[in-house]
Formats: C-alpha cells, sequence, structure tokens
C-alpha cells in the first residue's frame, strides 16, 4: 500500500463517525462500486462537506480532483494533498493535470470529479466534459453518485444529507474528440439529475433506511 492508501484507510472511519455526528446521513447503492480496476466517479457538489461524506462512503482509495484554489489554502492544502488530491485550474488548459488523472484511471485506480465544476445553490448544474474525456480516453465506467441536503446544511442546521450511486456506465462507444466527450458529459448530468432526483423523493417520503435508487 502508498501512503495515499494507508492515509484513507486509517481515516475513512473517522470521516464516517465525523460525518454522521453533524448530519443524520443515508447512503443507497453503495454496493455499486466495483471493488477493484480502473473507475470514474463523478459527484454533484453544494458544499464543502460533500467530499468528506463521499469519501467515507466509496470503499477504496479514492483521488479526488479539487480546484487550485482549495490547494492553494495553507490549512485546506496539505490536509488534501495528503489524502492524494491533485490540483487543477479551473478555466484553462491544465495538460499535466490530465496527464496525472489520465494516469491515476490508466493504473486501475478510482478518480474522484466533481465535474459541474464548482459548487451548486439547489440543484445540479450542467456537467462539463473533462471527467467524461478521461473515462472515454481511458475506456474506465463511470459511477454517479448524487448528494441532497446538503445545500441546505450549516452549522446549527444539520439538515438530513443523502448520497445514491448508479450503476457502473459505459461511455467508450463516445468517439475521442470534443462532440464525443460533450455526449459522454451529458449522459453523466443525465444519470446525476435522476439520482438526484431520487434522493429529492426519498426524503419526502421520509428517507427509508432501505431503497434502491435507478437503475
Amino acid at each position: 500500500m502508498n501512503r495515499t492508501q494507508v492515509v484513507q484507510v486509517a481515516a475513512r472511519p473517522f470521516f464516517d463517525g465525523a460525518v454522521r455526528l453533524v448530519t443524520p446521513l443515508r447512503v443507497y447503492g453503495k454496493d455499486r462500486i466495483p471493488a477493484n480496476g480502473s473507475l470514474v466517479l463523478c459527484f454533484n457538489h453544494f458544499s464543502w462537506l460533500d467530499p468528506w461524506a463521499i469519501g467515507a462512503q466509496v470503499p477504496r482509495t479514492l483521488y479526488y480532483v479539487a480546484k487550485q484554489e482549495a490547494h492553494d489554502n495553507p490549512i485546506i492544502g496539505p490536509l488534501i494533498r495528503t489524502f492524494g488530491t491533485i490540483a487543477v485550474r479551473r478555466g484553462e488548459s491544465d495538460r499535466e493535470a490530465v496527464r496525472i488523472m489520465r494516469d491515476i484511471v490508466h493504473r486501475g485506480d478510482a478518480l474522484g470529479m466533481f465535474p459541474e465544476g464548482t459548487r451548486q445553490e439547489r440543484e445540479p448544474g450542467p456537467v462539463m466534459p473533462g471527467a467524461a474525456m478521461i473515462a472515454v480516453q481511458e475506456g474506465a465506467p463511470v459511477v454517479c453518485g448524487a448528494i441532497h441536503g446538503s445545500q441546505y446544511w450549516r452549522f446549527g442546521n444539520f439538515h438530513p444529507v443523502s448520497i445514491a450511486f448508479g450503476e457502473p456506465l459505459d461511455v467508450s462507444q463516445h468517439l475521442r474528440n470534443s462532440k464525443g466527450y460533450r455526449a459522454a458529459a451529458l449522459e453523466i448530468q443525465q444519470e446525476l439529475r435522476r439520482l438526484w432526483e431520487f434522493l429529492v423523493t426519498t426524503h419526502e417520503q421520509g428517507r427509508p433506511r432501505v431503497a434502491t435508487p435507478p437503475r
């Protein structure tokens, strides 16, 4: 095991417990995450709570991608780098970041991305083609994970949060060009939306302990 794997295995129970102290968390479809092999995981994004809540539930080493601004923070930067998070510069070509992301997936690891590119206010937003490009180029499956409730979560208002994982998506049929990447990104966007709408419904129904996300 490398350092990132050791750190994540050791810290996962701690972060799971810490997240559950501040929100009544529900997780659906976790068994859909492949136990090994190349994988791109895509999540919608509302709050800084999201990566910790999601990361504590993914049962394998997850290499996150985060904006350069987070890495530049003197407190957050060293912490997220300890967990194997890589930096990407938003709004510009970052060939080195793309190379690192492709290497992660190519060697059979799991890459975690928030493909909307920035946090949303109330509901999932448009998906940018970056995550789709990595999955198409490396022929890796995509697992989408939607989160709901964290957009309302605040200290002192520990709103319930839920996560739903979808079945692996095969996007390898899309062309390896900008048109193909946009088409694959739309597929990811639709899957995230479908899973998020499932979570909206489960919240309206009182968040049952057992429920099956759409296939």
